[in-house]
């Protein structure tokens, strides 16, 4: 491996930097890299925090579908096609805007998820909508809102469909913001995503494995600061998936995503 110096002093390098901090400034991870610029110990250190990301829920017949918004389509047509196979009666979309679709499409994320799962033959009278939230949490309070006007509220399961990497952050953001659970102490909540690897992942949509490795990194660093500001429930972090972030950290490639 080269040392830092001369790293640094690469052509390629220096382009990459200055696209990224373009890409943070307008808060949208979309860069040009692809997989195979990612060193082979960074995808061997980022496959922990993957796995640690992804919560492994087994799905099971649920109240209502959430489909939380996002800039990738496959979310929308993972929560289609369990609606489809009769995993829930209803299906709620919530979703605004976030940092990754501002600017991305003409109309909310919500509705954009709609069409897809339309064009995938969900029953359009089965869908629900949240058309403005703008972060996870309130995807989960106005979700709420919206079930509670319509008598839906579930009483049993509800089951939470996002990207894979985000699983475990939707988790303790709902945990802790869910209003429900006054009146539904026991209710269980299952989280589920497109299952694909971590090496597939990217796409046009996503971007490249940098820029996932990027928001996963993001994602670590919320679960760890979060639960602070009141906005998730605490959860243990292994060792091993700490050292990989510190380390991922320390090579000043993934960073764009901490302190946004």
């Amino acid at each position: 491996m080269m040392n830092n110096f001369h790293l640094y002093q690469s052509p390629w390098v220096i382009r990459w930097i200055s696209s990224s901090f373009k890409c943070a400034l307008r808060r949208n991870l979309h860069c040009t890299k692809s997989s195979s610029f990612v060193p082979d110990d960074h995808k061997l250190l980022a496959k922990k925090i993957w796995d640690y990301l992804i919560l492994g829920h087994e799905i099971s017949k649920s109240d209502v579908i959430l489909v939380l918004g996002n800039h990738d389509l496959r979310t929308a047509e993972h929560g289609a096609s369990l609606w489809l196979q009769g995993v829930a009666p209803w299906i709620l979309f919530s979703g605004k805007e976030g940092a990754n679709t501002r600017g991305k499409w003409t109309k909310p994320e919500a509705e954009i998820f709609k069409d897809v799962a339309i064009s995938l033959g969900v029953n359009k009278n089965k869908i629900l909508l949240e058309p403005h939230a703008t972060n996870t949490g309130e995807n989960v309070r106005f979700s709420y809102n919206i079930l509670q006007q319509r008598n839906l509220l579930p009483k049993e399961k509800i089951l939470l469909v996002q990207m894979p990497y985000m699983e475990r952050r939707v988790y303790a953001t709902f945990m802790k913001q869910w209003s429900g659970f006054s009146e539904t102490p026991n209710l269980q909540v299952l989280v589920t995503s497109p299952r694909i690897p971590m090496l597939s992942y990217p796409n046009t949509e996503v971007g490249s494995l940098c820029d996932v490795i990027s928001a996963m990194i993001g994602c670590l660093y919320r679960i760890q600061i979060y639960p602070q500001k009141g906005f998730q429930i605490p959860q243990t972090i292994p060792d091993t998936v700490l050292q990989s972030y510190k380390k991922l950290l320390q090579t000043n490639m993934y960073n764009d995503l901490i302190n946004i």
